[in-house]
Formats: structure tokens, C-alpha cells, sequence
């Protein structure tokens, strides 16, 4: 009986099972394929950003090296510091220190205004979180520009705002092409880009957390301190990064509202490609603008854990 099942003659021939019969493929082709298929799907952002983020950039960086007559306007590349060194001017400085100053106090005013609203919005029923998130969200949906240029029409003499003054107080209420009014005009435009990260934040928290405290004791502004506040913390720092960045090179609103009488380094940086048409030193002042930005990012970034841990 042995030798038949051994496979002699009149003997049962016991065939393997398909799955084993099949071709394994090796780990490392499947790993392979793998990567080609993930390098497929990352190819065309990475030669987005490579064409339109990183070529740029190190153009800038080459031209902030050269030089240019401005006679002739022949930039020659010299390999030259002497464009950072003319960012030492006190011109320059002093427009630096009044963009930071107007990116601090801006990014400082959306917190102080966006945190107290985006915890009212998620204290509400989801479909009044809709309606007020929907209120959030419309101003997107009209032009920068024209929404820019109607607080021209608000902040001007004899405008709504200056009448207004003029009738509660008696005093007229002048402050366009002033620093007040770009500070007003960038935390009107970057009021939701605050708002909609600090929201994200709180919507996850579970609502019973504010009742214990309030059983606990907790008065409101206890509460809103001891409990709002730092679970809120890595949205207010998320929208810290978010309108701090772009306020700090803001052009737009300082050439409308501003009037030309109050500069930003974003101005200063504009008018020396388009007016003056000093490349290398627009390219120096972009640079030097980018190498700020970055340090304060790599800063917070730094201090970001330390802080959400309190």
C-alpha cells in the first residue's frame, strides 16, 4: 500500500495545490514597483514646484549677488555682497521694522478677534456652525481687490465711519492712508484665515469638557482660560504661521489703503523691479525678507511643542 502512494505502478498520484504551483514575485520587485508608482504620482507636483517655486528662488538668489548699471541697466554678475549691505540703510530698516511691527500687531489683533469667534461658532448647533462657517467663508467668493478698495469707500473723509464718529463723539474719524488703516484692512482680510484653523481645533473637543469645569466650579473667564485656551493653542499657532507669513510681505493693502504715504518692505521690493529696475537689489531685499520669514518659522517651530505641552 506504501509503494503505491510512493507513486508505483497503479499507485494515486497526489497533485500540489495551485497556490503553491504559483511564481512568487520577490519583495524587492513588488518594493520597486512600489516606488515607481508612488515617483509617478509625485512627479507632476514636484515639477510644479520645482519650474515654479525653486527655479525662481534661486534665480533671485543669483541676481541678489550681481550687479546693475543704472544708466545703462546691464547687470553684471559679479558675485557682489554690496546689495545687503545697502539693506543696512536706514530707509530700509526703518521699513522693515514697520512691516514686522504691522505683522505683529495684525496677527496679534486676528487672534485676540478669531479665537473668542471660532469658539462661539463651535459652541453652537452644527447646523448654526454651518450658517456662521458659511459667514466666515463668503468674503473669498468676491475679489481681494474689490474688497480692499471698499474700505477706501468706509475709512475715507465724509465716508460712513467719519460721519458716524462725527455723530456719536463729534470728532471726525480720518485714519485712510495711514498706518491704522492697513493694519484695519489686513486683519479684515486675514480675520478667517485665523479663524477657520483655531475652529478646527475646538471642533474636535468634546463639549462635556466645559460642563465639568463648570461643575468644578469654573467661573467663564476661568474656563475660557483654563480649558479654551490651551486645547485651542495648536490652531492659534497654526493661524499665527498663516497670517503672519503674508502680512509681513503685504503690498496690496498698503499701496491701496496706505496710499503710497506708508511703506512695507513689500512695496520697497516692488517698486525697485518695476520702477527703479534695480534687479539685484529687489532680489537682495526679496532674499533677505525669505531669510527673516524663515528664521522666525524655525524659531516658533522650535518653541511650538514647549508651547502646546503648557
Amino acid at each position: 500500500m506504501d509503494d503505491d502512494l510512493a507513486g508505483g505502478e497503479g499507485s494515486i498520484v497526489v497533485a500540489e495545490p495551485a497556490s503553491a504551483s504559483r511564481v512568487r514575485i520577490p519583495d524587492r520587485l513588488i518594493a520597486r514597483r512600489h516606488r515607481i508608482l508612488a515617483g509617478l504620482l509625485v512627479a507632476p507636483t514636484a515639477g510644479w514646484t520645482l519650474v515654479f517655486f525653486v527655479a525662481p528662488l534661486i534665480l533671485i538668489t543669483v541676481f541678489s549677488f550681481a550687479s546693475e548699471n543704472l544708466v545703462t541697466f546691464n547687470v553684471s554678475f559679479g558675485w557682489t555682497a554690496s546689495n545687503y549691505g545697502a539693506f543696512g540703510g536706514s530707509l530700509y530698516l526703518w521699513t522693515l521694522l514697520r512691516s514686522v511691527g504691522l505683522s505683529l500687531g495684525t496677527t496679534l489683533g486676528c487672534a485676540v478677534l478669531g479665537l473668542p469667534l471660532a469658539y462661539f461658532i463651535t459652541r453652537q448647533r452644527p447646523g448654526v456652525q454651518r450658517i456662521l462657517l458659511a459667514c466666515v467663508i463668503v468674503p473669498f467668493w468676491t475679489s481681494f481687490l474689490v474688497r480692499t478698495y471698499s474700505w477706501v469707500n468706509l475709512l475715507q473723509s465724509g465716508g460712513p465711519l467719519d460721519r458716524l464718529a462725527q455723530g456719536l463723539t463729534g470728532h471726525r474719524f480720518e485714519v485712510l492712508y495711514t498706518p491704522t488703516s492697513i493694519a484695519i484692512g489686513i486683519v479684515y482680510s486675514y480675520l478667517p484665515l485665523m479663524v477657520l484653523p483655531i475652529y478646527v481645533a475646538l471642533e474636535r473637543v468634546n463639549p462635556d469638557l466645559y460642563d465639568v469645569a463648570a461643575d468644578l466650579g469654573a467661573r467663564p473667564w476661568r474656563q475660557f482660560r483654563r480649558v479654551v485656551l490651551p486645547l485651542a493653542r495648536p490652531g492659534l499657532i497654526a493661524g499665527i504661521i498663516i497670517v503672519g507669513v503674508p502680512a509681513m510681505g503685504e503690498y496690496v493693502i498698503p499701496e491701496i489703503l496706505g496710499g503710497g504715504k506708508t511703506l512695507m518692505i513689500g512695496n520697497i521690493i516692488v517698486s525697485e523691479f518695476l520702477d527703479v529696475g534695480n534687479y539685484p537689489f529687489g532680489s537682495a531685499l526679496a532674499v533677505s525678507l525669505m531669510t527673516i520669514l524663515m528664521i522666525m518659522l524655525f524659531a516658533l517651530r522650535r518653541v511650538q511643542p514647549a508651547l502646546e505641552a503648557r
